[in-house]
């Protein structure tokens, strides 16, 4: 049996899907990398919405994913750009998802870390505002006893004149946080209102602003996440970390390299991980990080560095959109009933796209039910009015 994908030249090729699906097994939390998925949400299908209006969020699907992956030993960074954080989903609608989500992680034994933002917050306002929104955000977080993620923040980024401004908020911030925090650098690529962040578009001095703000407080960072998608910069950056301050990598583009880390004769480094291309790959990447658990630098990277071709396709230009991507796998592994998405991001992507996006997800034995996925893809194309 094949099925007929369209080309982005237009063009129609036909594509054997695979019969049988890889097995993965759940497993106990791993032990040699701090492993965190960044997990979508799941829409209301039936909710009668427009892009402008509050997300209506399926808390039992949302949930039972996050289930899913907690059940392989990953760890769920809750409420991250990968949940539409500023695209889709606002603050009250990521409160609700930090208390249920946190709730359930209690009840399951699961690790959550939660972001923590302003996007309350809506036009221009001053620098004491932006403190504020994110000390609340703080709080609730910290209320609900899962670890803070202090996310970079479009309002500072408009609002912040110089260095000093990040290096104030920030060291508010990180005074008042009862547990260790890990910030969180993410890049214009991902979000184009943070072009500049900690000050400069220069990022040799934006990096030198975000080692200053972690050299002040080093009892108070857990670790950082770096989002830029520069696989050098990050080694670079990992390697002028304090004592006991992690890296925990996001880039989507170079992450099996970055976990495998250096040889021991370069210092033996290496990244964590806090990646939405984890939210696909969850039971892949958690049975690749067990062999590493094992020593296996080799056959680690033999099952991971596959899924990077994958992975670079989801987070193209314009990178932000990468969550359609995301969804759209979920959909065809059978982890939610439809493919429609908060804000309408299900057409954010076009069809070619998507059908490469089936055909490298099912070259990796992703799916669960091929066959599942196959009839989900074929009415998604018929939709489209591709024939058959």
């Amino acid at each position: 049996m094949t099925i007929r994908l369209p080309a982005a030249d237009g063009t129609l090729r036909a594509y054997a899907p695979r019969t049988e699906p890889r097995c993965f097994t759940p497993g106990a939390p791993l032990t040699s990398r701090t492993v965190f998925s960044a997990a979508h949400v799941v829409a209301a299908p039936y909710a009668d919405t427009t892009p402008d209006s509050a997300a209506v969020v399926d808390w039992d699907a949302t949930l039972a994913f996050r289930r899913h992956l907690w059940s392989h030993g990953l760890g769920v960074a809750e409420a991250m750009d990968t949940a539409q954080r500023g695209m889709g989903l606002d603050w009250a609608g990521a409160a609700a998802l930090i208390r249920r989500s946190a709730a359930e992680a209690k009840a399951v034994g699961g690790a959550i870390a939660c972001g923590v933002g302003t996007d309350q917050l809506t036009g221009p306002v001053p620098l004491d505002s932006v403190r504020a929104a994110y000390e609340e955000q703080l709080a609730l977080v910290e209320s609900t006893g899962a670890q803070a993620i202090l996310m970079a923040s479009r309002a500072l980024a408009a609002t912040a004149r110089t260095c000093d401004d990040y290096l104030s908020v920030y060291s508010h911030l990180l005074r008042q946080a009862s547990e260790p925090v890990i910030l969180h650098w993410l890049g214009p690529m991902f979000d184009p209102a943070l072009e500049g962040y900690w000050g400069s578009t220069d990022l040799d001095q934006a990096t030198s602003v975000f080692l200053d703000v972690i050299a002040a407080h080093p009892d108070k960072v857990d670790g950082i996440k770096v989002s830029l998608l520069d696989a050098q910069r990050e080694v670079d950056l990992r390697r002028r970390l304090p004592q006991g301050v992690r890296c925990y990598t996001g880039d989507d583009f170079n992450y099996p390299e970055l976990i495998a880390g250096e040889e021991p004769s370069a210092g033996g480094r290496f990244s964590h991980a806090l990646l939405g291309i984890f939210d696909p790959l969850g039971p892949l990447a958690a049975e690749a990080v067990r062999i590493l658990d094992t020593g296996d630098v080799g056959g680690f990277r033999k099952l991971l560095d596959p899924t990077v071709e994958l992975s670079r396709h989801l987070f193209q230009p314009p990178t932000r959109f990468y969550k359609t991507g995301v969804v759209f796998l979920a959909w065809l592994s059978g982890h939610q009933s439809h493919f429609s998405m908060v804000g309408g991001l299900q057409s954010a992507r076009s069809l070619p796209h998507l059908a490469r996006a089936y055909e490298l997800a099912d070259g990796l034995g992703l799916f669960p039910d091929p066959a599942l996925a196959e009839s989900r893809m074929k009415s998604l194309l018929t939709v489209y009015g591709v024939p058959q």
